[in-house]
């Protein structure tokens, strides 16, 4: 009687290409963390952590009364906030060098037609949430401090908290990047078959009370802010369901799946 044979192991050679995919990621983000590097250190030296601070701070020092300055309550305060700045804005430079690693990782195990649907939003998706950043520090800001200084009583002097202030600036500007993002949700949802183009025009209403809502939650208390914020998100819901009937009509996956196999 002959020995039966053992059980294959259904993981034999799978380790070689899992440490091989390790290694790669690991390369991907030691790219990624270069790349905020360089950008920090050439902000660092020009305009340097303090100007890029003084950028940040120009829409609230322009309403400010006359003679008027942010303070530092903290003794370190002024020197880790410049510093926070100097970081965040290396991040949001080096972003697209970034989300380009995180593409050229997950590329090569995408089907042809899933690339045709993954790289457009990967770019759309940034350029939308620089778009929210900038919107909301040229034109919200603006209208959100003039409201705020407008409304203050004469017997007070604003002397706002420069740590307070990156904290708003940080929350406004995720805010309105998050909110720009809005048609990438729509197109996601609806290729992947969450649900139907016809649901997303017949949710249209609902919608636009979702984003009053969420702007006055996440918004300073005036009409200026709010409007900004839930008005350009309702838009951008039509622009989403327009670019959802786009996005489904040509990346569609082949009739036959033999036509195409999934890369190794």
């Amino acid at each position: 009687m002959s020995e039966s044979s053992p059980p294959e192991d259904e993981l034999a050679g799978t380790e070689q290409p899992f440490v091989q995919h390790l290694m790669e990621l690991r390369d991907r983000l030691v790219k990624a963390l270069i790349a905020v590097a360089v950008m920090a250190a050439l902000l660092f030296f020009f305009p340097g952590p303090g100007a890029l601070y003084d950028y940040m701070a120009a829409p609230l020092v322009a309403h400010l009364p006359k003679g008027a300055t942010l303070i530092a309550t903290s003794v370190i305060s002024p020197f880790m906030v410049p510093l926070k700045i100097l970081l965040m804005s290396a991040f949001l430079m080096a972003l697209p060098l970034v989300l380009w690693q995180v593409w050229a990782f997950v590329a090569p195990g995408l089907y042809s037609h899933e690339k045709k649907l993954v790289l457009p939003l990967v770019v759309s998706s940034t350029l939308l949430f620089f778009t929210g950043v900038a919107f909301c520090y040229f034109f919200v800001f603006g209208q959100v401090f003039a409201f705020i200084q407008g409304f203050a009583p004469k017997s007070i002097t604003a002397a706002p908290d420069i740590e307070a202030y990156l904290s708003f600036v940080l929350s406004m500007f995720l805010a309105f990047g998050l909110a720009f993002e809005v048609p990438i949700a729509v197109v996601v949802l609806a290729r992947m078959g969450v649900v139907s183009i016809e649901k997303l025009k017949n949710f249209r209403g609902y919608f636009i009370v979702i984003a009053f809502v969420i702007a006055a939650v996440v918004t300073p208390p005036d009409v200026v802010s709010q409007l900004a914020l839930a008005v350009p998100m309702c838009l951008l819901y039509e622009v989403g369901i327009w670019a959802a009937q786009i996005f489904i009509r040509h990346t569609q996956a082949p009739v036959d799946p033999a036509e195409e196999t999934r890369p190794s």
